[in-house]
């Protein structure tokens, strides 16, 4: 059996941390950022955390 291969994509996209947490970049702060205020533009700038629901999925796309 060949072995299991990571998700290249979600390799780029989410990174672990040392206490296991799994971080992730928010959306919508890439372009058409003129009609965006100021403190949303500050909100979305700094990393989130993967939610409750969505861990286990993204473990197995890491291979965790």
């Amino acid at each position: 059996m060949p072995k299991m291969k990571t998700k290249r994509n979600a390799m780029k996209r989410f990174k672990v941390t040392a206490t296991g947490k799994i971080v992730r970049r928010k959306a919508l702060h890439s372009h058409i950022l003129t009609k965006k205020t100021t403190a949303r533009k500050r909100r979305l700038r700094h990393p989130d955390l993967v939610s409750k629901s969505d861990r286990k999925r993204v473990r197995t796309f890491l291979l965790i």
